[in-house]
């Protein structure tokens, strides 16, 4: 097999994974070796393959690969989400196109058809992982929603609702009325927006007045319509204006209630009036104010129903012309916020907003202009709106003790460590999870619905709702038969009743009948029906790194695998999914679910902006993939990956890599025309000449930088150890070094050296195989065509053990070699000498050792350096040159290689132009109009142009004085 001249991704990607995949080779047979365990955030099934998704999983299958060389049972658990909403969605929209809807078909018609859409065209996601070079254990895939991950959801409901760490609770949600479900803080996206800012009267009671005289308080909102449903208003304790008459009430106009004036910390005496309204219904704000009020939250008004149009609250008091109404205009037809400013304006409780025109004439307008922070929906696309309602909430401040005591140990290690602050301040001031969602696609909730009854011989009172949890309909049904014999026990009524699931408007239609007694004696039964909602998808997602290995059995996975060594993820999904697992893993397992977090930055767009598609910033990793390959695109993750800073897409830089990719596809080349091939050690191979006893020392100590960088996971530092060894030390010298040994008499010298290149190219290969997957499995194999074969592939290969100590002689000498010639190079580049003139050197200040090494070197010398002569005699007079190394001077005489007075000339009117504009550039920076004022990049770069023009200068001046 010989290398092809030019190096196409393309060609060797597709035919190498599908090789890795059919033979098995992500999880080879290795139960008796040391476990190594990473869980991959399971993407959605709805997804494709962002530039996040492309280095979360590039720095995951780096380190997986990297523990698979090294020998160990290195698992990869790889699977996907199954996106309530998003999944949702995309059924129902394909629906919607048949002239369709949701319920059309019963809950379990429709939950089937999502199946067959998963079945058909879910999961695209995980072509795209294939196409990047995941290596994960495709053999053993997960789904959110599959048999083993349900049966773990059920049981971990059911246990915490017995030990009173899930409970059914009403509290304000996020509520997206387009989708009609609660959602999370995470699907709630801020966008600012123009609205307005209304000012009310509402009327003191009872002829009370403030200190000023006024007969009312003001308001202010930019939601108008919620004083539908105004329980209070809110003036802080301090507040002299309004401290006589904190207790006291005010009438509200449009609907006559009478709500309370309390006094309460969160109104701002500096803001406006210093007078909140409080809606506790519909405001988390006002929701917490309205508790410490003496509200409770089942007395809380609501006012509007699941698609955000306006009920009747529970005191009645609004007025039928709104009920009905949108919250706001929607459509092109006004809402209740419209008309609540139209009514208050009428019955002139409206405060105007006072402008000035372009004349300086005083304006009235209804509100004032603002523009608003408004929380939207991600997917649903309206605004979100605050609702009252029962939810199913997870005791997440229990469960985060043991979490926040993980990290302060040391059991949980979080990388880089800053994020530490950031887990501590949100776990310590955590919130109730609300975990149910009002679909259809999920993970139901296995609570059923019954009666709360209390009896008492024939005295029968429905007292509320009875709720009972269990894993299966027989265990539920077990639980209402066991409630209904106690009733039994207490009233004959009961004694004979069955208990039996019925639909869940089978009871409402019988709950309806008055008649309560009647209608238990003739039915004789006991009905309950399961709750509709589902969980909401982090809730299984959190069960993820013991869930997928086979829990709640304790199966070999488990026990071997549990706890993870090492999670991955984005700093966005902190809290949202990497603190929830910490709080199952740790609750259910009692350990830890990993000993280490790593959490990386986010991908943004070349000038710095987060990527959106609304700006049309979002970068494809998929054309990037087909554009340079996925090896480059890879290497530029781990390379830009630097702790605790975001990256910066830069397509230059990913070309950059895939020119790297290219030199080392060239090199093999060079190895392969030369008649190096393939090790046959692990060990390094012995070396006499120092060139092969340097590069042997320079494997050692690449080897050594590059497991401690990804052992300390910095995988800027790993990508940049192997590069530079790559790139400068093999491929630039190393190669060029050893082309007089090569083509020189000495046969065994010749020998050794293509032993020695074979060894170290197979070290470059196995230490660059994490990161660049594809090219080096096709250049393992490539490199041993022509002596048989490999007898492994490289993803199963061992990582490199030199066994070699470093020989600090021959690293000096090459070290020497190497600063010689590159110093004679940059000579002749300041001087204007073509490179390939032949020079002549005298040494000063020289000793038998330098003397030594200059035979031993004479040849590199010659061919790489273009010395033809190195004397030790007096420089003759004239033009030189004079550069100085490792304390030796080495004159270059001048004379016939270029005009020094010309070039001297040339060299000052150049210095003499950088400093000008250095100087220019100094004092703008100088400048604070400038630095204060102008744009930052304006600013970076100037910054940067001065310390270009200043380096410029000194190099400048330094050839100069080369010239004397």
């Amino acid at each position: 097999m010989t290398l092809d001249k030019n190096f196409d991704p393309a060609a060797i990607e597709a035919r190498w994974y599908e090789h890795w995949e059919t033979k098995g080779l992500f999880r080879p047979e290795r139960d008796d070796r040391e476990p190594f365990t990473i869980v991959n955030p399971p993407p959605n099934v709805t997804g494709s393959l962002h530039i996040g998704h492309a280095l979360d999983n590039t720095l995951q299958d780096i380190i997986i690969r990297h523990e698979r060389l090294k020998g160990k049972d290195a698992l990869w658990v790889v699977g996907m989400d199954h996106a309530g909403i998003a999944t949702q969605m995309v059924v129902e929209r394909q629906m919607n196109e048949r002239q369709q809807k949701r319920t059309d078909f019963t809950r379990e018609e429709f939950v089937a058809k999502v199946w067959e859409w998963k079945e058909e065209s879910g999961g695209t996601i995980t072509g795209q992982l294939r196409r990047l070079g995941c290596s994960m254990d495709w053999s053993n895939e997960r789904f959110t929603m599959d048999e083993g991950m349900n049966e773990a959801v059920l049981k971990v409901f059911v246990d915490l609702y017995n030990d009173g760490l899930i409970y059914r609770d009403k509290r304000l949600v996020n509520w997206d009325p387009a989708l009609k479900t609660a959602i999370s803080d995470l699907e709630v996206e801020t966008v600012d927006t123009k609205g307005s800012f209304w000012h009310f009267k509402y009327p003191l009671a009872d002829g009370v007045k403030l200190a000023d005289g006024r007969d009312y308080i003001e308001v202010a909102t930019t939601r108008p319509e919620t004083m539908l449903a105004d329980m209070a208003v809110a003036v802080h304790p301090s507040d002299e204006r309004y401290k006589s008459v904190v207790g006291k009430e005010v009438v509200l106009p449009i609907t006559g209630r009478r709500v309370p004036i309390v006094a309460d910390e969160h109104a701002d005496p500096e803001l406006g009036s210093g007078a909140v309204k409080i809606t506790p219904g519909h405001d988390f704000n006002d929701f917490e104010v309205g508790k410490r009020a003496g509200f409770a939250p089942a007395d809380m008004l609501n006012m509007l129903d699941g698609e955000a149009n306006v009920c009747q609250t529970a005191d009645g008091l609004v007025p039928d012309e709104f009920i009905g109404l949108h919250r706001f205009r929607k459509d092109g037809v006004n809402g209740a916020r419209e008309l609540v400013v139209q009514r208050l304006k009428e019955q002139g409780f409206l405060i105007p907003h006072v402008s000035k025109d372009k004349e300086g004439e005083e304006v009235e307008h209804d509100a004032e202009p603002r523009t608003i922070a408004t929380p939207f929906g991600d997917r649903g696309g309206v605004v979100i709106e605050p609702w009252l309602t029962d939810q199913w909430y997870v005791d997440a401040e229990t469960l985060a003790q043991p979490a926040i005591e993980a990290v302060k140990s040391g059991a949980i290690e979080i990388v880089p460590k800053s994020w530490e602050k950031t887990y501590f301040n949100w776990m310590e001031n955590i919130q109730p999870w609300c975990v149910s969602r009002q679909l259809w696609w999920g993970h139901r909730i296995p609570a059923w619905f019954g009666t709360e009854i209390k009896a008492d011989g024939n005295n029968i009172t429905i007292t509320g709702t009875k709720i009972f949890v269990a894993e299966t309909e027989e265990q539920a049904l077990a639980l209402a038969q066991d409630y209904v014999d106690k009733l039994g026990e207490k009233s004959e009524i009961f004694a004979n009743n069955k208990a039996k699931i019925v639909t869940e408007a089978e009871l409402a239609e019988g709950l309806e009948n008055p008649d309560v007694t009647k209608v238990l004696e003739e039915i004789n039964v006991y009905e309950i029906y399961r709750d509709s909602d589902v969980l909401d998808t982090w809730f299984s997602s959190a069960l993820w790194p013991f869930g997928t290995l086979g829990w709640p059995e304790q199966t070999k996975d488990l026990e071997r695998h549990y706890p993870n060594d090492l999670l991955i993820s984005g700093f966005d999904i902190l809290f949202f999914w990497d603190a929830r697992m910490a709080m199952q893993g740790i609750h259910f397992m009692k350990e830890v679910p990993w000993k280490r977090l790593y959490l990386h930055g986010l991908v943004r767009a070349e000038d710095g902006s987060k990527m959106s598609k609304s700006k049309g910033n979002v970068v494809d990793p998929l054309g990037l993939i087909d554009q340079y390959g996925a090896d480059a695109l890879r290497f530029f993750m781990a390379a830009m990956e630097s702790q605790g800073r975001d990256i910066k897409m830069d397509d230059k830089r990913v070309e950059g890599y895939r020119n790297f990719a290219t030199k080392l596809w060239n090199a093999s080349r060079f190895c392969e025309a030369n008649g190096i091939g393939a090790s046959k050690t692990l060990a390094s191979p012995e070396a006499s000449l120092p060139v092969n006893r340097w590069i042997i020392s320079e494997v050692v100590e690449t080897q050594q930088a590059l497991d401690k960088a990804l052992a300390d996971l910095r995988f800027d530092a790993a990508a940049n150890t192997i590069y530079h060894f790559t790139w400068d030390r093999f491929c630039d010298w190393y190669l060029e070094l050893i082309k007089p040994v090569l083509q020189g008499e000495d046969a065994s010298a010749a020998d050794e050296t293509r032993i020695v290149a074979g060894w170290v190219l197979d070290q470059i290969i196995a230490m660059l195989h994490p990161f660049m997957p594809f090219i080096t499995e096709e250049l393992w194999h490539a490199m041993a065509a022509e002596n048989g074969g490999r007898d492994y592939d490289l993803i199963v290969a061992k990582w490199p053990e030199p066994k070699a100590a470093v020989d600090a002689q021959a690293k000096a000498e090459i070290d020497w070699l190497i600063k010689l010639v590159s110093e004679v190079r940059s000579t002749k580049v300041e001087l204007n000498i073509a490179p390939g003139t032949k020079m002549t050197a005298h040494v000063r200040d020289g000793d038998d050792d330098l003397l030594a090494k200059i035979a031993r070197q004479n040849a590199a010398l010659d061919r790489v350096g273009r010395l033809e002569t190195i004397s030790f005699d007096p420089a003759p007079e004239g033009a030189s040159a004079q550069i100085v190394v490792d304390g030796a001077t080495y004159v270059l005489p001048l004379a016939g290689a270029i005009d020094v007075d010309a070039e001297k000339g040339r060299l000052n009117k150049a210095l003499e132009a950088a400093q000008k504009e250095a100087k220019s550039l100094s004092g703008r920076l100088g400048n604070p109009n400038f630095v204060e004022k102008a744009k930052p990049e304006a600013v970076e770069k100037a910054r940067a142009d001065l310390a270009d023009k200043e380096a410029e200068a000194e190099r400048l001046q330094a050839a100069i004085d080369r010239l004397g």
